[in-house]
């Protein structure tokens, strides 16, 4: 007799900063996963600047990580609150929380035993504050077996897209990512580059706004050639998957170096990160997977029209037959809600004691069973 669907919760706050996405999630008992209902709240100024601030090192470190850390949980504890006010739910009904936290550092090219990633969350509060069962710190075990803890949602896009087509999903929040899925069933994916980070970053520094509204600022621009082939000289884009990064390796202080001491016109610049961002998933994609026919695009970057735009009419640069593009929209799925759902989804998986991880796409020596349980 097969076991009645369960209700989980998964939380996103992703590398762009822009705030927590919490979705309800309906999961089967094959893991056949459906958004219920979702919430999204934006971060309080006070914490983006503590998690921006956490990005880097600085003094006093170790305080303020934990210090950020309960606030993220009690900010996460309050969109859950939120979410089972609108869907007419309790606590008790909800099997767990799957809770990403927020990513202030990604080292998992050190070496054995030297290799981390960091999620900084209070994971016993969010717990304490909700009457939930938590599941987080996904990523240290597929890292611990050798992996790059990330990209952690081709495993969910396996099991929610399926088509006869060769098929490619890719998020774009802060990293953009893609999950490559051809006909034969070989899945894999990695991290391309950049995503939305470098141009939050600069609209953030620029003009104090969190991120560029449908692309429109980039989009009065014009992307200077010389200047983007000087971002693309950067080796991670080199670099052979299995492979991830982060803030870690993209940040304000990595575009400055890049302009230098030039007189760029402030709005040329902010096309030339939207061209970097188009240019390395559709070079990305055609290197590793140049047979797929469709690409499906979730996360805050599908939002964003112009890069939308951009990706439809360079395709034809690098594909020599027609490349689809399209969001998460057509398959049913909100583009939004994409990770909040895999989070769930993760936690589902936890619960179940199935691995969530795919080495093809880590790296890792196999596959493991992901998160750590915080019971209520």
């Amino acid at each position: 007799m097969n076991k009645p669907h369960s209700l989980y919760i998964g939380l996103m706050s992703g590398t762009s900063l822009d705030g927590i996405d919490a979705v309800l999630a309906k999961i089967g008992p094959n893991g056949e996963t459906s958004a219920q209902g979702a919430v999204s709240t934006p971060f309080s100024g006070e914490l983006h600047q503590a998690l921006l601030d956490l990005q880097s090192p600085g003094p006093n470190e170790l305080h303020r990580e934990k210090q950020a850390a309960n606030a993220l949980a009690i900010a996460y504890a309050q969109a859950v609150n939120l979410l089972l006010e609108k869907t007419g739910l309790k606590a008790e009904e909800i099997s767990a929380i799957g809770a990403h936290g927020q990513t202030i550092r990604h080292q998992p090219h050190l070496g054995d035993n030297l290799a981390y990633t960091h999620q900084t969350l209070n994971a016993a509060l969010l717990a304490e504050k909700t009457g939930i069962d938590v599941i987080a710190d996904f990523r240290s075990r597929d890292v611990a077996a050798g992996g790059h803890g990330a990209p952690l949602v081709p495993a969910f896009h396996a099991q929610q897209f399926s088509s006869t087509e060769n098929l490619a999903i890719l998020n774009i929040g802060g990293i953009a990512n893609l999950t490559l899925l051809p006909k034969n069933g070989e899945v894999s994916g990695f991290d391309c580059g950049p995503g939305n980070m470098l141009m939050d970053a600069w609209i953030f520094d620029q003009q104090g706004n969190l991120f560029d509204k449908s692309g429109a600022w980039g989009a009065q621009g014009k992307s200077n050639g010389a200047l983007l082939q000087r971002m693309l000289a950067d080796p991670f884009f080199a670099k052979a998957p299995p492979k991830s990064t982060g803030r870690d390796d993209f940040h304000l202080r990595w575009l400055q170096e890049k302009i230098g001491n030039e007189n760029f016109l402030t709005e040329d610049i902010q096309a030339t990160l939207l061209h970097l961002t188009a240019h390395t998933i559709l070079e990305s994609l055609a290197a590793n997977a140049p047979q797929t026919q469709k690409l499906i695009v979730c996360g805050g970057g599908a939002k964003n029209t112009a890069l939308m735009n951009l990706l439809k009419t360079k395709a034809s640069d690098f594909f020599k037959s027609a490349l689809e593009v399209m969001t998460s929209d057509t398959a049913g799925i909100d583009p939004q809600l994409v990770e909040g759902l895999a989070f769930a989804w993760l936690a589902w998986a936890h619960k179940e004691k199935r691995p969530a991880n795919l080495p093809a796409v880590t790296g890792a020596k196999g596959p493991r069973i992901l998160g750590a349980c915080y019971p209520a």
